[in-house]
């Protein structure tokens, strides 16, 4: 299994919807509750954020590989799809 590093910021409503979708897939598959996940507030880790490739958060690393990076107007369907999509790829 492979830690996520998942970027984010406190009030960015995005990143809100990613963690809902990230409870709610943990509720609905156990494994899902099983991914190590290192938690990077960007604006309280810069020296962590600047280490990445990445434009706008919530974004998802499965190593050093980006495997999701929200986009502007992303519905909530879209969001969770990737989020599970990044916590299959980490259980693989």
């Amino acid at each position: 299994m492979k830690k996520v590093m998942f970027f984010y910021l406190e009030n960015c409503p995005y990143c809100k919807q990613a963690r809902r979708a990230l409870d709610e897939l943990k509720a609905e598959d156990a494994r899902y509750g099983t991914v190590a996940m290192d938690w990077v507030e960007e604006s309280q880790r810069p020296d962590v954020a600047e280490k990445y490739d990445y434009y706008s958060v919530p974004t998802m690393f499965v190593g050093d590989e980006k495997l999701y990076e929200a986009k502007p107007g992303e519905k909530y369907d879209a969001c969770k799809e990737n989020v599970r999509r990044v916590l299959d790829a980490a259980l693989a």
